[in-house]
């Protein structure tokens, strides 16, 4: 029997395998049928979660998908952990941006695995290599909720030694949107009041270590003071929660009555104008997220900046995620910059994961893991 390269690794892989190799050293015919048979079957078809109907955690189904064989510049990558993101229930349910395809919708763009294959016109991995994934595909035909995916090459990143798959899965996302915002459109400099909606989340987090890291002040905002204290210990400098009321002149107080420099905001909505009066005079709002659906109002406290922010400012353009990746890597080798994981699931368990992630109770990143 005759087989490709791709298939020959991964029956070479196989104990029974090696030890007929042994014998045959140019020959599969002592492995056993019915193993290869499981071997292609495995190569050729992927579990991945689809969704049918929009709706809550409950439309979503682990179901058997047919995977080809990695085409030109694509690579297959065997996931091991999938980091979870807002963006991905919003999809499911129907209020992302753009809408699903249904049915048969796949959903996630982040992950970290194990390359098992590589396509014609790759270079740079080979099978074996641990990378990141940190994709911004379309996400109904494209999604990485699986146990393999195939994946274009420029979606990939090596994965350091000392990233496990669970702390890679949850590292791009986050970091690459707080750092694109407050370096690349912020330019936050030492000493500056930073506030942070949303700071519980992933890119929160992310915000708060990556403002520490500058040098700025981080000045947390979540919804009540029932998570002031885990913020606190996590870096905020001061945490502000806005149920309490009159948002403003809280902000006031613990910046010297100027207000910050930077506010970055996740949830939008009518409470935007009342945010944006805690911005300082000529000072920056960075709106990256729409966690309240309702419409927002323009700000009318002149002069100040409003800059609606996409990672894919620092995906797209080569130069800018060159100096993302330096930034973050020598966080991490220096340790301040350390993605906290709230709590991690089974991917049988892709429903219960999403309803935490709506709960709203999690602080830092869900990552979902991937039993082979």
């Amino acid at each position: 029997m005759a087989l490709g390269t791709s298939m020959e690794r991964h029956i070479a892989s196989h104990p029974e395998a090696k030890t007929m190799g042994q014998k045959r050293k140019t020959s599969w015919h002592g492995v056993s049928q019915r193993w290869i048979s499981s071997v292609f079957h495995m190569v050729n078809h992927a579990r991945a979660v689809l969704f049918h109907e929009i709706g809550g955690p409950d439309v979503l189904k682990i179901e058997e998908v047919r995977l080809d064989a990695p085409g030109p510049g694509e690579v297959r990558v065997r996931i091991d952990a999938i980091g979870l993101n807002r963006a991905e229930a919003l999809f499911r349910a129907g209020t992302y941006y753009y809408q699903p395809t249904l049915p048969g919708s796949r959903l996630g763009f982040e992950a970290a695995g194990t390359v098992e294959d590589v396509g014609p016109e790759v270079s740079g991995f080979a099978p074996g290599d641990a990378v990141c994934i940190a994709s911004d595909q379309e996400m109904s035909r494209h999604g990485i909720y699986a146990d393999r995916v195939n994946i274009p090459v420029q979606y990939l990143l090596p994965r350091p030694a000392s990233v496990d798959a669970i702390i890679g899965a949850a590292l791009w996302t986050t970091y690459l949107t707080a750092y694109g915002a407050l370096v690349e459109v912020g330019r936050t400099n030492p000493g500056d009041d930073v506030i942070i909606t949303a700071a519980s989340s992933g890119v929160g987090l992310a915000a708060i270590q990556i403002a520490n890291h500058l040098g700025a002040t981080p000045i947390a905002v979540t919804r009540t003071a029932a998570k002031a204290t885990r913020l606190l210990q996590a870096g905020a400098a001061h945490v502000v929660a806005a149920d309490e009321g009159d948002l403003v002149s809280r902000v006031h107080a613990v910046t010297g009555g100027k207000g910050a420099r930077t506010v970055f905001d996740a949830v939008g909505g009518p409470g935007l104008g009342e945010l944006a009066q805690t911005v300082a005079t000529d000072g920056l709002l960075i709106v990256y997220g729409w966690l309240d659906p309702r419409p927002a109002p323009l700000p009318m406290n002149w002069p100040i900046t409003v800059h609606g922010f996409n990672v894919d400012l620092i995906t797209t353009d080569p130069v800018r995620m060159g100096r993302a990746r330096a930034f973050i890597e020598a966080g991490l080798r220096t340790g301040t910059l350390n993605p906290p994981i709230d709590r991690t699931f089974d991917l049988a368990d892709i429903v219960q994961a999403h309803r935490h992630l709506e709960s709203n109770t999690h602080i830092g990143k869900i990552v979902v893991t991937v039993q082979h």
